[in-house]
């Protein structure tokens, strides 16, 4: 039985254009430039960030963070960003007695603006706040530690293989990919993916029948 879900964050509950069109704008170049790099780097199953790297060679996204913050160009988050099936699906496994965790590679303020959306949750963390990062094995303990579950009994949502299905399933939880965003396009059929995966999901709406089937 699923007694805990833990999802990850960017394009599995939130938007990226955001983040990609004001890295874009913050470094100077069309937007669409750093989509098509952003496409690039995923299909080559390379760090995202590569793509701000691709056309700032020895750029430190530390430091650019923190110049963007201290310029008043940093982070943002609000109710626009959120996918439409976010508040209800959420609700819903909580109706349905799961406690439900949010967790994703995101900064620390990045966890400050989630919270700050009041999001049908029991936890929300990022990897900012907890030291660790995906694919590595601490994040996944950390993950395990908040959902307060058993591994066979906690659900990892994610649309990323590297970050999300692949290491979840190697630390023993369930997993659902979910088709949407770039990644979760591009390696929705991948048959490395579907045999880690326990689940492919279209929607966060799709996790309530495998809760109640869980049983």
């Amino acid at each position: 039985m699923i007694r805990a879900v833990v999802l990850d964050i960017g394009e599995t509950l939130v938007r990226d254009d955001r983040y990609w069109a004001s890295w874009a704008d913050w470094l100077d170049v069309p937007r669409h430039t750093l989509a098509a790099l952003v496409g690039a780097v995923t299909a080559q199953g390379r760090d995202n960030a590569d793509a701000l790297r691709l056309l700032r060679p020895g750029l430190n996204l530390a430091a650019e963070y923190r110049a963007r913050e201290a310029a008043g160009r940093g982070e943002h988050l609000d109710e626009s960003d959120l996918y439409e099936d976010v508040r209800p699906a959420l609700s819903a496994l909580r109706d349905a007695g799961v406690r439900v965790v949010i967790a994703g590679n995101q900064t620390v303020r990045a966890g400050e603006l989630l919270r700050d959306l009041h999001l049908p949750a029991d936890l929300i963390a990022t990897s900012g706040d907890w030291g660790h990062a995906k694919p590595g094995r601490e994040f996944f303990a950390r993950v395990l530690d908040a959902g307060q579950a058993l591994p066979g009994e906690t659900l990892y949502v994610g649309d990323h293989p590297a970050n999300d299905v692949h290491p979840a399933h190697d630390a023993g939880l369930l997993t659902a990919h979910l088709r949407r965003g770039p990644w979760g396009y591009l390696w929705a059929d991948d048959p490395a993916v579907r045999a880690a995966a326990d689940y492919s999901i279209n929607s966060l709406d799709d996790l309530l029948p495998i809760i109640r089937n869980s049983g």
